[in-house]
């Protein structure tokens, strides 16, 4: 599969909402389910298999969306996919390291040596690495969003790594208005959860991811 053709401006926010909700109602603690232990398994391994859990996730998720019978031990499918699934989460986060490493650092080091530099000086490292931070953050952001699609691309259509991270890059650029339009629906989602009492956050995942696949199922279709 040299060239995996994809729909463009097909991604409408709003009605991705609306469609995911409608979809995971029926099954949404068992997604919730899904999730959670999805997250845990691959947070308390070290991120090792944290690329085969969310596979895993991706493959429930996908299931449900496209309306066939899903059950919580479907999240195990996305074992056979740890090394690619692997390989993108070392993109997506050794990136992220080396981020926070550049945030984090001279912030320490300015704090460290706070003693024997003027506050002028302190200040001046301070603000000099939050300009830096900020502008890593945003291209951070960039980076994760044109990968949104890997994931999906890895169970889905059961591309390699590599073609999955470059394949959802060109999909998501050819798709940019209806993906950032996505992501502030979701930044609004994730507010509102947040101010649940804080906890309404775990709940609001599943609706997040779920947005996600339908909207990667639009630009995307299943196979007939």
């Amino acid at each position: 599969m040299q060239n995996l053709e994809f729909r463009t401006g097909v991604i409408k926010p709003i009605e991705c909402v609306k469609e995911a909700w409608e979809r995971i109602k029926p099954d949404f603690w068992i997604l919730f389910a899904v999730f959670l232990v999805g997250a845990i398994l691959g947070a308390i391994l070290f991120y090792v298999i944290m690329g085969a859990m969310i596979c895993g996730i991706n493959y429930v998720f996908l299931k449900q969306i496209d309306g066939k019978t899903i059950a919580f031990d479907d999240l195990w499918k996305g074992m056979p996919f740890l090394w690619p699934g692997l390989v993108i989460t070392l993109f997506i986060v050794v990136p992220m390291i080396v981020v926070y490493g550049i945030i984090y650092v001279p912030i320490l080091a300015a704090t460290l040596m706070g003693e024997r530099m003027s506050q002028t000086e302190l200040l001046s490292v301070l603000g000099g690495a939050f300009a830096v931070d900020l502008v890593l953050i945003v291209v951070m952001v960039c980076f994760h969003t044109l990968l949104m699609f890997s994931f999906p691309l890895l169970v889905d259509k059961n591309l390699g790594a590599i073609k999955a991270m470059t394949t959802s890059a060109r999909a998501v650029w050819k798709n940019m208005g209806g993906v950032v339009g996505l992501i502030f629906l979701n930044m609004g989602i994730a507010l509102l959860g947040e101010l649940a009492f804080c906890i309404g956050i775990y709940l609001a995942i599943p609706v997040i991811f779920a947005t996600n696949i339908v909207a990667y199922r639009k630009v995307f279709p299943a196979y007939k």
